[in-house]
């Protein structure tokens, strides 16, 4: 038996990663992980009740209380959302009408991966959907024009991630979920980060555009009349973020509520577009629930470990350990950010999320930073887990769509990633970029 909480947590961690490398499934890992943690604790229980009833106990009402959450509920219904967009040719208008517009900007199309990126990240709350459906679209195109393929790639890959940082986003919902932080806040906090991000992508490309001339072709020169016409390509997209967040910010529906209009809404113009039909419908649902059931799971199973964690007064000891050390607050973010950068090497952005934040939450609310602000800097470093190697899941679906060698695709997308690190510097040095809008919107 052991009875320091701290070396049991040295222990737990060296547990779930032995169990993660050899392939055990994440949510498996976490609820072994738990019960090694009340196997090894030495734990004080009155005699006629066993480790494994405590245990027994533990899991089925740790993972009751997780799930049996309303907030969760948009979950399935924003995945759908983005598995019905995924088929739709819906993305397709949405290239097509931006086309014109970027005919004078230094670089020209490749910021459309910035703007599609960003536009479809707003109505699909999924890093992957957002990569793999602007993906398709843009890299052959961009190839087909003769532009440079290294950046093509690279932006696609840093813009991909917006779809964890603007709202709607999963991540988002399962952080709100389990560090009981508003939903909404969490939403409106993304939109600015969000924003700082992609412009901050797009003045990049203008920088290398201007430096070498050859990475972007001549394009044909669109009249103002031209650009007003494309505008009417843009309509659907526009329409479904104004449904789902404009129902949202104007008080009218909840983060749930709004995720059922998104999908009812997509339904709708897949319907009018006529790219709908049983066999695309019936794929979609059966994705969705796959999707869904999988983070559930893993989402149940770190409910679980928390609850051991509480129980065991690890997270207690860790703060009080961290805070024996007498760190300064931006030297324990600084600790905290290296430590999610070396976890994205290995894990991917959910797992990072339920894995940690059980743990690492109560020793930055100890450090007196607000856990709204938090909630948007640990999208950030989801979002650097995307494109980390060798877990980067973003870069899996790029090399699945474009077919390059994976140490292509880490070269061409190594600036973005340096440019994602000094936003989340920006963002801590500054914290009011995300708390600002929440604090004036919703009182």
């Amino acid at each position: 038996m052991i009875s320091d909480p701290l070396i049991l947590s040295i222990i737990l961690i060296l547990i779930m990663f032995i169990l993660l490398l050899s392939g055990v499934w994440i949510a498996i890992s976490l609820i072994i992980t738990g019960i090694a943690g009340m196997l090894i604790f030495k734990v004080n229980l009155p005699p006629v009740i066993s480790i494994w009833d405590k245990i027994g106990s533990l899991l089925a009402s740790s993972m009751y209380d997780t799930l049996n959450s309303w907030s969760l509920a948009a979950l399935p219904m924003f995945i759908f959302m983005g598995e019905l967009l995924f088929r739709s040719n819906i993305s397709t208008k949405l290239f097509n009408g931006l086309i014109p517009w970027f005919d004078k900007i230094p670089g020209k199309l490749l910021h459309i991966n910035v703007a599609a990126s960003s536009l479809f990240a707003a109505v699909s709350g999924s890093s992957a959907a957002t990569t793999a459906t602007v993906g398709k679209i843009t890299l052959e195109e961009l190839k087909k024009r003769g532009y440079d393929k290294k950046l093509a790639i690279g932006s696609l890959a840093g813009s991909g991630t917006l779809g964890f940082l603007i709202p709607p986003s999963l991540i988002m919902i399962i952080y709100g979920v389990l560090a009981d932080v508003s939903i909404g806040k969490l939403f409106i906090g993304g939109i600015l980060p969000g924003i700082l991000l992609a412009s901050a992508y797009s003045i990049y490309i203008i920088i290398v555009a201007l430096i070498r001339k050859n990475i972007a072709p001549k394009e044909k020169n669109y009249t103002f009349k031209e650009k007003i016409i494309a505008i009417k390509e843009l309509i659907p997209i526009f329409l479904l973020v104004i449904l789902v967040l404009g129902s949202i910010y104007g008080g009218f529906a909840t983060p749930t509520e709004a995720a059922a209009l998104g999908v009812l809404g997509s339904i709708i113009l897949s319907i009018y577009f006529k790219t709908l039909n049983w066999s695309i419908f019936k794929e979609t649902m059966l994705n969705s629930i796959k999707t869904t059931v999988m983070i559930s799971f893993i989402i149940a199973a770190a409910g679980f470990l928390a609850q051991v964690v509480e129980f065991l007064g690890i997270a207690r000891a860790v703060s009080e350990w961290i805070a024996s050390m007498q760190l300064r607050p931006y030297m324990l973010i600084l600790v905290i950010g290296i430590m999610y950068i070396f976890l994205g090497m290995i894990l991917d952005g959910i797992s990072i999320v339920v894995m940690t934040l059980p743990i690492v939450l109560p020793i930055i609310i100890h450090a007196g930073f607000d856990p709204l602000w938090f909630g948007i800097f640990l999208v950030l470093m989801v979002e650097l887990s995307q494109i980390t190697p060798p877990v980067g899941f973003s870069l899996f679906v790029i090399q699945g769509i474009s077919g390059e060698k994976i140490d292509f695709i880490l070269k061409a997308t190594f600036p973005f990633f340096i440019i994602m690190i000094l936003i989340v510097i920006i963002i801590t040095l500054f914290p009011e970029i995300a708390l600002y809008l929440p604090r004036i919107m919703i009182k």
